[in-house]
């Protein structure tokens, strides 16, 4: 017979994986992963949906239990075993667990409240400090290993990802009181770095091939870079908004860049998609 929290679990992990990262419940509009990690006593893994801070070029979790008393089992396990797997929905890739520790783990802890007030109430109904930790993605050769049958289905996938994170952005800004929130400021920043990434791939291998192979697509990849050049000035103008403090201006950049990138995005899947598939 299983737990009531494992069929709760399970049903949660079986919609993420058939959904590609969107799930309803308690989940649905957050950021949310797939943490699987190796049993510390049993040594079998273990995948848990855990709810997760961005932080740069690595991911952050809290290991709250709702304020248990108790460390969760994913927490114990990684502790005992560092190395993990993290599917985000549309990437899986193997990490490194590192829990912060003193002024690192304060620092992270007072983001995670301020943009989300819950982390205070799961801290204040237990003894025990909560842990944050640190998943750094392990660097591997070769492309990414992307959830997609298809290297068409792969580009939409990753484009439907920035959009779901530029839609959280753009409701965590316009929750906005008045202040830009410094875990905001990092969501923002690491999603400009992340579009920074996409499209120099983009640029250094993919529109090279499919040049190469399809010359007739030629005038729309030139198009498609021009406007990653529009775009990358967009998000300078957006990482200089983010060094200030004026909340509208933020909000203005990011309905900007929007607007712009989701142009860009439907035209580059209606151009390249039919060639990937075929190719």
């Amino acid at each position: 017979m299983t737990h009531p929290i494992q069929d709760f679990n399970q049903r949660i992990i079986d919609e993420f994986r058939a959904h590609h990262g969107r799930v309803g419940g308690p989940f649905e509009g957050g950021r949310l992963i797939l943490l699987t990690t190796t049993g510390a006593r049993t040594g079998t893994p273990h995948t848990t949906p855990v709810g997760y801070l961005p932080d740069g070029d690595r991911i952050l979790v809290i290991a709250s239990a709702g304020g248990s008393p108790r460390h969760p089992d994913w927490y114990r396990n990684l502790v005992a075993h560092p190395q993990v797997t993290v599917e985000n929905g549309v990437f899986t890739y193997e990490a490194t667990a590192v829990v912060l520790a003193g002024e690192e783990r304060d620092r992270a802890f007072a983001r995670a409240v301020e943009s989300e007030r819950g982390w205070a109430a799961y801290q204040e109904k237990t003894d025990r400090v909560l842990p944050v930790v640190a998943l750094h993605e392990i660097a591997r050769p070769g492309p990414p290993n992307i959830n997609a049958s298809s290297p068409g289905e792969a580009i939409r996938l990753v484009h439907d990802a920035f959009r779901r994170e530029l839609g959280l952005i753009r409701k965590e800004l316009s929750a906005g009181v008045g202040s830009l929130g410094a875990q905001l400021r990092v969501n923002c920043l690491t999603f400009c770095q992340g579009l920074h990434n996409h499209h120099t791939g983009e640029d250094v291998a993919m529109f090279p091939f499919l040049a190469g192979h399809h010359p007739e697509a030629t005038p729309a990849i030139d198009r498609l870079r021009t406007e990653h050049e529009h775009i990358a000035a967009l998000v300078e103008e957006l990482r200089e908004a983010l060094s200030g403090t004026d909340l509208d201006t933020v909000r203005t950049e990011v309905d900007r860049l929007t607007t712009e990138l989701e142009a860009h995005l439907t035209y580059e899947e209606e151009q390249l998609i039919p060639l990937l598939d075929r190719a």
